[in-house]
């Protein structure tokens, strides 16, 4: 096969001009070309009013071999890669399983941490704290529509993941040599997933569809010997041997049953504050990483639309429109939009009582009348160091802490049972109070309650630090020379938005395993090291191959 990038067309191509273009770009006759597929297609909309489609093909030819040659030299023609996966280990039909790999998390990274194993005929079993995927929506509705969090059975935890109530975007930047993104894609597909998610630049899913989909790749798991154990909360690890020479040995559950198990994965969300606390105890190694906080915007989603599309405004293959926004604010800080949510809704995030965290969630049609995105400023350890000093190490909780002082604040501001504190945008501008909502109405659920998100309290805080409200405001006017309309005097800004990412890292060494705790594998958003569910996905599978590696390479040279 012969791939071609680059390949433009305009937006509103005929239905059958690929294959022309294809004719032509290669310089060949229509019977030299036996067929062809899309790949991959974006979109370049620097000009609006002249939008171009941009292909990547895959072309069977009848002589690809003097293509090439006439081409040689040609960036955009060159063999298609090979995108199919291959497990790097496979278990025996005889394998004895008296102690099966243990996942804790069922997210994105735990998925397919379990499914990859499960592949390899390593039959591992799933410890969620959270409950299954159907009652967990319902839970969190509960959140939503009444004001009654339930702990254990929210946006954060259960089956599925945070991923699950968000836009669900499959794509990312990380380095892919080995097409595990394609892997990732595949699986979904077959799961349920839209087979344009195979090709579309930006793929995305929605909440409905995940659903349906983590059900599906359950039941796969478990047909091939996988077991998943919900409502199963991780209390404690068992590590044995001393330091320089300690191994993990299997966990306990808070009902005090111990599951022996000499390999564990850490598919740890970035919300297991508990969990980070106990292996901090338990002195596994850990250390301070920056993050980011901020607020929810939002804005019409026709402004976004024809601020970024003009009169292409609407064309199915654009659908609603994203954007993705820098600024260097004068006071050093970085402020931008993060997990932005075409068509989309502010939701309630928090997992923990009295304490409010926004995040952005879209279903796959992208329907809804408003546009979300966080306005987020990026921040250090020396920023949210607990003890005062100026100097030295960070505690890797310190965070935690740090997120939990403005989520309580949030609470504070909004009125109670977990309504959000609000401003328009104008008013955030100007520093003055807001008293009513104009065109735009907040999508939050169980609603806004509008304020002056400067007001301090008491210990003199605000809504966030006075360095992130500072660079925020001068964000703001900036953004709106790139997308017109984005300072709207009546969009909204909900608070707060502070789990953009883990606060700490779970550090790994050798083999993807902790630093300092053999047979243990931290993976995915909680330990740092994903930032999505693309990326979390690919953690799962490069850990779930770095342990079936390692358990059977070493019960081979035990043989």
């Amino acid at each position: 096969m012969l791939r071609i990038t680059d390949l433009r067309l305009p937006l509103r191509h005929a239905e059958d001009a690929l294959r022309p273009a294809i004719l032509e770009r290669l310089g060949i006759i229509d019977a030299a070309l036996k067929g062809f597929s899309v790949f991959k297609r974006s979109y370049d909309a620097r000009k609006k009013t002249a939008i171009v489609l941009i292909y990547t093909l895959d072309c069977e030819l009848a002589d690809e071999a003097a293509v090439f040659a006439r081409l040689a030299g040609d960036p955009h023609i060159r063999p298609t890669p090979d995108t199919n996966y291959r497990l790097v280990a496979q278990a025996p039909a005889d394998w004895p399983h008296e102690r099966r790999p243990l996942v804790v998390g069922f997210g994105p990274c735990g998925l397919f941490a379990a499914l990859i194993l499960a592949q390899m005929g390593l039959r591992p079993i799933v410890l969620e704290r959270g409950k299954e995927v159907r009652q967990r929506t319902k839970d969190t509705w509960g959140l939503w529509r009444q004001g009654v969090l339930d702990p254990e059975s929210n946006v954060q935890f259960g089956e599925g993941g945070a991923g699950t109530f968000s836009d669900g975007k499959l794509w990312s930047q990380i380095s892919d040599p080995r097409h595990l993104t394609r892997k990732v894609l595949a699986e979904f597909v077959k799961a349920g997933a839209p087979e344009e998610i195979l090709f579309v630049s930006k793929p995305h899913i929605g909440t409905f569809r995940l659903v349906s989909m983590i059900e599906k790749m359950r039941a796969d798991i478990e047909a091939l010997g996988g077991e998943i154990r919900f409502r199963q909360h991780v209390s404690d690890v068992l590590i044995e041997g001393r330091e320089g020479s300690r191994h993990v040995r299997g966990v306990v559950l808070a009902s005090g049953e111990q599951l022996r198990a000499d390999h564990v994965v850490l598919a740890l969300g970035h919300s297991a504050r508990d969990t980070f606390t106990m292996l901090h105890e338990r002195g596994v190694f850990m250390e301070a990483k920056p993050f980011s906080i901020g607020y929810r915007i939002e804005h019409p989603q026709s402004l976004i639309d024809a601020a970024r599309f003009g009169s292409n405004a609407g064309h199915p293959i654009l659908g609603a429109a994203d954007y993705k926004l820098v600024h260097h604010a004068s006071n050093g800080r970085s402020v931008y939009s993060f997990c932005m949510c075409p068509g989309g809704t502010v939701v309630a995030a928090t997992s923990e009582p009295e304490r409010v965290v926004t995040n952005g969630m879209s279903q796959y049609s992208r329907n809804e009348r408003n546009a979300n995105a966080g306005i987020v400023v990026g921040i250090g350890p020396q920023d949210y160091r607990q003890d005062g000093r100026s100097d030295g190490p960070v505690s890797p909780l310190d965070g935690m802490a740090f997120q939990r002082l403005w989520e309580s604040r949030a609470y504070v501001m909004g009125g109670g049972g977990y309504q959000a504190p609000g401003q328009l945008v104008g008013d955030f501008i100007k520093g003055q109070h807001s008293s009513a909502f104009g065109n735009v109405l907040p999508s939050y659920k169980p609603g806004v309650h509008l304020t002056d998100l400067h007001e301090p309290d008491a210990a003199g805080r605000a809504s966030l630090p006075a360095y992130a409200l500072a660079a925020i405001r001068e964000a703001l006017p900036a953004f709106e020379r790139q997308i017109k309309g984005f300072s709207l005097p009546d969009a909204v800004l909900t608070g707060v938005e502070t789990r953009t990412s883990s606060p700490l890292r779970i550090t790994r060494g050798r083999n993807l395993q902790s630093l300092n705790v053999a047979g243990l594998y931290p993976a995915g958003e909680g330990a740092g090291y994903a930032g999505g569910i693309m990326s979390a996905a690919v953690d799962g599978i490069e850990v779930a191959e770095a342990l079936g590696a390692d358990l059977l390479g070493r019960a081979v040279a035990t043989a």
